[in-house]
């Protein structure tokens, strides 16, 4: 069983027919998704994808012709407030954002217009998800995984692939990833899925990868300490292994950055979790619980 989505879970892609919504909807049917629909204002009644997903002018109309139950935002940044607006107002249960570059401001109007609403919405800057039975949702690649007990929830997509991938190398897999985006602010963080994680009865292990900036990680730690009894392994990218002699000359944003992961690891070792100092050691790790 996998956390949010299944086969069977009916996919609306918003932004279909640009490039980039085309192009992942199309790889998505491929392995397995359940796309159902697609919107694109002033597109109404077209077909796309070889004639097979219907395109709507809103998401209230697809939603009605379909019971699409979840949607990917691939729309540009200056459309992705509406776009989010729209998904919200239509009661969709499960929105992946996967647009970057969402103005804070936005951000914050959509976090508040969800207070109180059974809606989850994970982004902006998301890359999607990823199932035990290798379903991709986003932008991720394929044939990273294998089935296993092990949930992921990492900021950055490209390094969780690299780790999944090392992971499947050494005989271990997931129960689902979920990549939560690395925008400055985020509608569904960390605590988030660790709850999810620790109600899933597939997940054993969780593996939470972090990065520099933010406090994300500093409240993934308080909430693991009250309520995560599971075992957490964590990694947080970004530290700098510098001598004393370098530390006195590099008075940077950078080593700022790093100061900031110091902090990060500090808060979760002591919340209990499990910390690789390198990417390479996370699945021994994993592997020694």
């Amino acid at each position: 069983m996998s956390l949010f989505i299944s086969k069977s879970t009916k996919i609306l892609i918003q932004g279909i027919t640009g490039d980039n919504g085309s192009f992942y909807a199309d790889q998505m049917l491929k392995r397995g998704a359940q796309v159902v629909a697609g919107v694109s204002p002033g597109r109404g009644g077209d077909w796309v994808l070889d004639g097979n997903i219907p395109v709507f002018d809103t998401v209230d109309a697809a939603v009605d012709a379909t019971g699409a139950d979840a949607s990917i935002v691939f729309v540009p940044v200056r459309n992705a407030y509406d776009a989010l607006m729209e998904s919200i107002s239509a009661d969709i249960p499960l929105v992946f954002c996967i647009t970057r570059g969402v103005p804070i401001q936005d951000t914050l109007q959509i976090k508040e217009r969800l207070q109180n609403k059974p809606i989850r919405v994970i982004g902006p800057g998301s890359p999607g998800m990823l199932t035990s039975d290798n379903l991709s949702i986003g932008v991720i690649p394929p044939k990273i995984s294998k089935k296993g007990n092990v949930g992921v929830v990492s900021r950055s997509g490209p390094l969780a692939y690299e780790i999944i991938f090392e992971m499947r190398q050494a005989g271990l897999g997931i129960s689902s990833y979920v990549g939560i985006g690395n925008d400055p602010i985020l509608c569904t963080g960390f605590t988030d899925i660790l709850e999810s994680f620790e109600m899933d009865p597939a997940t054993e292990k969780i593996l939470l990868i972090g990065e520099g900036g933010t406090t994300l990680e500093e409240k993934a730690a308080g909430f693991i300490s009250e309520h995560i009894t599971k075992p957490v392994i964590g990694y947080v990218a970004g530290k700098l292994n510098l001598n004393e002699k370098e530390k006195t000359f590099l008075k940077t944003d950078c080593e700022s950055r790093a100061s900031s992961v110091e902090g990060k690891i500090d808060s979760l070792k002591s919340a209990g979790v499990r910390i690789a100092a390198l990417l390479q050691e996370i699945p021994a790790l994993i592997q020694s619980i």
